[in-house]
């Protein structure tokens, strides 16, 4: 950033830091700091792609994804670099899930996810160290075939989505948008971000629900209704 604004950055009018998955995650965590390098007058605000990493239970009861996290922490020293408004009542691991930091982040933010996240579903939900009969497999790979329980136990995550972003969408300076896909970073692909045929919600695709919070243009709290009534997706199947 040093670099950057030594070479025009610092007489930036606007200024928007983005990322999606783990840049997701970074983009949060850092968001505030961010904001920091610029002046006031300077429109600062943070986009957060597929970055909303929940602590969910697993299909083994357990927390596969707070293990992860754990490591990571602990191999990077990452608790010196959380906010203290969330180690100071909450284990440095749980500071790591963007659930327990997107409240007290004080420059806008925009929450772009999909609520059945094909990596979340992947490694944290369903991952096969949890799936101990294989009965995981191909509803891992290909949302289309699932069976009715384990589409219902995916609607428990999306419901987890919606519970903790709650708060975070009554500010009106943050945005919002949930779409009901199987996916993973919507907005690096061009078929997703702004194609004629790329997810909508109501009748707003991501890209102008982006440009419309960002430029003030109009509150952005978009959350698509429950799988399988979104056709707008693109969503993922692995082989």
């Amino acid at each position: 950033m040093e670099d950057l604004k030594s070479k025009g950055m610092r007489y930036a009018k606007q200024a928007l830091l983005s990322g999606c998955s783990a840049g997701g995650l970074s983009s949060i965590l850092h968001c505030d700091e961010f904001s920091e390098l610029f002046p006031r007058t300077t429109r600062v605000k943070c986009l957060s792609d597929a970055g909303l990493f929940l602590d969910s239970v697993d299909v083994s009861g357990h927390r596969n994804l707070r293990n992860m996290f754990r490591a990571v922490v602990t191999l990077h020293g990452v608790q010196r670099n959380l906010p203290r408004s969330c180690t100071s009542h909450l284990n440095p691991i749980l500071c790591f899930f963007p659930q327990h930091l997107i409240a007290s982040v004080r420059t806008p933010l925009f929450l772009l996810n999909a609520a059945y996240d094909s990596w979340q579903v992947q490694e944290s939900v369903a991952p096969p160290s949890a799936d101990y009969h294989w009965n995981w497999m191909e509803c891992r790979k290909n949302y289309a075939r699932c069976s009715s329980p384990q589409i219902q136990y995916l609607q428990g995550f999306r419901s987890q989505m919606l519970r903790v972003t709650r708060g975070f969408s009554r500010a009106r300076k943050n945005g919002l948008f949930i779409n009901s896909c199987f996916s993973h970073c919507q907005s690096e692909r061009q078929d997703t971000w702004f194609a004629r045929n790329s997810p909508r919600i109501g009748n707003k695709g991501i890209a102008e629900s982006v440009g419309n919070w960002f430029f003030d243009r109009s509150s952005v709290q978009a959350i698509g209704c429950a799988y399988p009534c979104d056709k707008t997706c693109h969503n993922l199947v692995f082989k």
